[in-house]
């Protein structure tokens, strides 16, 4: 088999099989009357439990020890509550500390 055909056809397949998995729930649960309390109950916890373990990952090689101990990484934090306290957006507050993030460590802790 072709090289070229044989990368296309594995991108289709993966392509496939992501495809049929993100619609699969939506697929099974079309009306929430017959979803078990389980998904529910996930659906509701899991945005908070994957922010939370997005702060850990981003948090982890921090080194408070070392300059510039952590200053850059506590300022963002406040920016990102700030901004969720102020507009209540998340996207807003991941971007809006995002970019704080950059400039600081880009042009004040160089």
């Amino acid at each position: 088999m072709n090289g070229d055909l044989h990368v296309l056809l594995q991108i289709l397949v993966m392509a496939a099989v992501t495809a049929v998995l993100r619609f699969l729930p939506f697929l099974m649960f079309r009306n929430g009357e017959n979803r078990p309390g389980v998904i529910s109950y996930l659906g509701t916890v899991m945005p908070y439990a994957v922010m939370g373990m997005l702060v850990v990952y981003c948090l982890k090689n921090v080194s408070l020890l070392t300059a510039p101990h952590g200053i850059p990484e506590a300022i963002a934090l406040l920016a990102v509550a700030a901004l969720h306290l102020w507009r209540r957006n998340t996207l807003l507050s991941i971007f809006g500390g995002t970019a704080v993030y950059m400039l600081l460590v880009q042009l004040i802790f160089v």
